[in-house]
């Protein structure tokens, strides 16, 4: 049986305030059009919890589930306890379905392609700037940055788009 082609992957990366949830959000649609199933990776240094109080969910969480899955017609959540440590991102990554395409979002450390979100009005150099290397484009309003790298207008999604999908890797998911 043939398998199919493994994911392409690409992080979205910059400072806080650079435009990265935007200019996601603003991707997805294009990419949608496109025709790519894609899946996005979020990491945040902050605790969060999808599961409201007093819901059988978050009950079962509280007796002792260490996973639980809530099923419904048309969403599915999983949710894992992880006391001792954050989940690698290579755990993430084989959990994911069938997609053709992942954007990560705040993994900084993460040994992936990158392209830089920046906004000049957050205040700050692009990071970019100091490190090159660690970046495939950067993506700033009107395509103007101090850089060396690629620069695409971020305000124009669809060039975003493209940059994305000619910069993304094949990942192999274990």
């Amino acid at each position: 049986m043939d398998r199919p082609p493994p994911p392409r992957l690409l992080a979205i990366a910059g400072r806080s305030g650079g435009g990265k949830t935007r200019l996601v959000v603003r991707l997805l649609p294009c990419l949608k059009a496109r025709g790519f199933r894609v899946a996005t990776l979020k990491h945040s240094h902050h605790t969060v919890d999808p599961d409201p109080p007093g819901k059988d969910s978050r009950l079962h969480r509280e007796a002792g589930a260490a996973e639980t899955v809530l099923a419904t017609p048309g969403r599915t959540v999983h949710i894992q306890e992880t006391p001792d440590a954050e989940p690698a991102l290579t755990d993430l990554l084989a959990r994911l379905g069938a997609v053709d395409l992942v954007l990560l979002e705040g993994f900084k450390g993460a040994a992936v392609p990158r392209l830089e979100a920046w906004r000049p009005a957050a205040g700050e150099p692009p990071l970019a700037a100091a490190d090159p290397g660690a970046f495939r484009a950067l993506a700033a309003p009107g395509a103007e940055a101090p850089v060396t790298i690629p620069v695409v207008d971020a305000d124009a999604p669809w060039a975003v788009a493209d940059r994305v999908v000619a910069e993304a890797a094949p990942i192999a998911i274990p």
